[in-house]
């Protein structure tokens, strides 16, 4: 990892997952209210829930080369099996999008402060 000029913070990454887990399920609850046409809403946003839950689940968060390693490992898998989603390949798709973008951002060492609901 690289020298970031502010030091990893694992208390706010943990608090920014969290976050980003209940705003998934709020999303997936307005999806599914809206019917068929947001079928693609609620895979991505059951996709963020995984990611985000797993990662919290699996990894530490309190240094950055174990969160790193983390995603990289979850990036390595070949499927991804969740209960209730609409289409399987529209879900991986979602997750390895979503792994991208935390593997960005873990690397970065920003965005972490961004604990709005939509982003």
């Amino acid at each position: 990892m690289t020298d970031p000029a502010t030091p990893w913070d694992g208390a706010l990454v943990r608090t920014w997952l969290e976050r980003r887990v209940a705003a998934a399920k709020l999303d997936q609850a307005a999806a599914d209210r809206r019917g068929y046409e947001a079928r693609d809403d609620y895979d991505k946003a059951a996709a963020e829930e995984w990611v985000c839950q797993t990662l919290l689940a699996r990894s530490g968060t309190d240094e950055q080369a174990v969160l790193a390693k983390g995603i990289k490992d979850l990036v390595g898998q070949d499927e991804y099996r969740v209960a209730g989603i609409n289409d399987d390949t529209r879900f991986e798709r979602h997750v390895r999008a979503q792994l991208r973008k935390l593997a960005k951002m873990t690397k970065e060492n920003a965005g972490f402060g961004n604990t709005l609901r939509y982003q």
